[in-house]
């Protein structure tokens, strides 16, 4: 471990029911350790007691995706998943620079996982949450990200909750002899036993299969399915059928896979996860897009697509029909409405909760029953649903952060004001 003390910040932000927390480490020059500067943004849900585990969301390489990724513990989707198991959120930002060997860092065993140990820890000391340093991980990795995770996997396998690869995992690497003038190979890893316990979802883009450049995500992501399914592991494969490297709309699906790994896993106390019971899953031909509870399946189990419940057995229908998932429940309604006179007019501010199942499209501002505007006014997103976070490439909210705020120019008080939330199903708050 390094001997360089971390820079300990204090609580970035508070949140709508949350609070932000962040440690900084520069870059090492000691062998084994991270080379590159990091950053770990960790977000709390307001008065949680125990924090029973830690969602990471492991961004990929290169210099656009980590400088995106500062926004990952601001997510309101994700902070949704986290708020409803007592969980934090974490974004890992790897300040790998231009045309760095992305390697030193999506491979842990070149540091990278003992500065993330070390973030826990110190996290843990600033929020006066000692379990955070101990509490299981649900890792989610796209590109490199699941490289990553793919090797954190064999590391530290007793401490997974599940895994989501989206994009990205390094075993058909490792199952390379290694040659050390091949960029692209690395060093054996071992699965021990406890890997192939960990519920899985590998999760290419349809459009990476053939892809110039990204093929091996395709390839790599089906060879680790079929060997993995091969020896019992309790793993899914949902190929995104709009999509090649991007992540599109995958975080409809990823949210419902660790929802669901997280009931089935977590424990009343103590950070002993409970192994699966493959029986009470559901199964699919791989490739296809039908699903049955495992017991009426008549296929080969030992090829089929593992699925941990009826209720992701369903999400996970519709995404690898459609790139997405369907909903029919409204999201919450906005909270802690508050209008107060400008010079411009009359400002609005409110804070809300986004929908578990399908996240935050939109707000509609109504002035004594009529719609006077909509925020944002315009919906836009190149990646997938437009959402009032818009969306980066990986899956992470863009810069500058959306503002839950609007004005009403020219507005005198004294008029009834309303917000209503929309989700990206279009469906709005009651």
């Amino acid at each position: 471990m390094r001997n360089i003390i971390a820079l300990l910040l204090l609580p970035l932000a508070a949140l709508a029911d949350g609070t932000k927390y962040s440690v900084s480490y520069p870059a090492s020059d000691k062998p084994g350790e991270l080379i590159f500067p990091s950053t770990y943004n960790l977000w709390l849900p307001e008065g949680v007691k125990t924090v029973r585990g830690i969602i990471v969301h492991q961004h990929g390489c290169g210099t656009g995706s980590n400088a995106k990724a500062v926004t990952v513990a601001d997510d309101l989707h994700w902070q949704a998943l986290a708020r409803k198991w007592n969980c934090a959120l974490l974004g890992p930002v790897i300040g790998e620079p231009e045309k760095a060997n992305c390697r030193m860092w999506c491979d842990p065993r070149n540091g990278s996982d003992k500065t993330y140990l070390q973030a826990l820890a110190a996290l843990a000391k600033q929020t006066g949450h000692p379990e955070i340093a101990t509490a299981p991980w649900c890792l989610w990795g796209h590109s490199g990200g699941g490289f990553w995770s793919s090797i954190m996997q064999a590391k530290y396998p007793e401490r997974i909750v599940a895994i989501w690869f989206r994009s990205g995992t390094a075993y058909s690497y490792w199952q390379q002899p290694e040659d050390k003038t091949k960029e692209r190979q690395i060093p054996e890893v071992v699965l021990p036993p406890e890997a192939y316990e960990i519920p899985m979802m590998s999760n290419p883009g349809m459009k990476e299969n053939g892809d110039k450049r990204f093929n091996t995500a395709w390839t790599g992501n089906l060879a680790m399915f079929k060997a993995y399914r091969a020896k019992g592991a309790p793993i899914g494969f949902a190929p995104d059928p709009l999509t090649s490297h991007q992540t599109g709309d995958q975080r409809y699906a990823s949210i419902a896979f660790f929802d669901a790994c997280l009931e089935l896993r977590l424990p009343e106390s103590g950070n002993q996860l409970r192994k699966i019971d493959q029986s009470k899953g559901w199964l699919s031909p791989l490739l296809g897009n039908e699903a049955k509870p495992a017991g009426e399946y008549s296929g080969d189990k030992a090829e089929s697509c593992w699925l941990p419940n009826a209720t992701f057995a369903k999400a996970w229908t519709e995404y690898v029909k459609t790139g997405s998932t369907t909903d029919t429940t409204p999201p919450p309604a906005p909270f802690n409405v508050a209008s107060k006179a400008i010079a411009d007019g009359v400002e609005l501010t409110w804070d809300a909760y986004a929908d578990f199942e399908s996240g935050l499209r939109q707000f509609l501002i109504k002035k004594d029953g009529q719609i006077v505007g909509r925020v944002p006014e315009k919906l836009a997103n190149p990646y997938g649903k437009p959402l009032f976070q818009g969306m980066s490439y990986g899956d992470t909210p863009e810069l500058p952060l959306a503002r839950m705020r609007f004005v009403d120019k020219g507005a005198k008080a004294g008029a009834k004001y309303e917000v209503i939330a929309v989700n990206s199903a279009g469906l709005e708050s009651r």
